[in-house]
């Protein structure tokens, strides 16, 4: 007859291991953000480019006139 603290080990151990792995994985982000650009070209990570929203000085005007 199996035990049944056998389930339970099992699966507070596969919550464990789930909770450990989240928490590495937010580390290694983290550690990963805080390179300068120069450090994630040297890793071999590419740094990401941020969207740009350039608006030049008059556009709303020229919008409204289009209006």
């Amino acid at each position: 007859m199996p035990h049944p603290e056998t389930g339970v080990v099992r699966h507070v151990s596969s919550v464990l291991n789930t909770m450990i792995a989240t928490v590495e994985a937010w580390q290694r982000r983290r550690a990963v953000a805080d390179l300068t650009p120069h450090q994630l070209r040297d890793i071999g990570r590419a740094e990401t480019p941020a969207p740009v929203l350039e608006v030049k000085p008059g556009l709303i005007t020229n919008l409204m006139s289009m209006k």
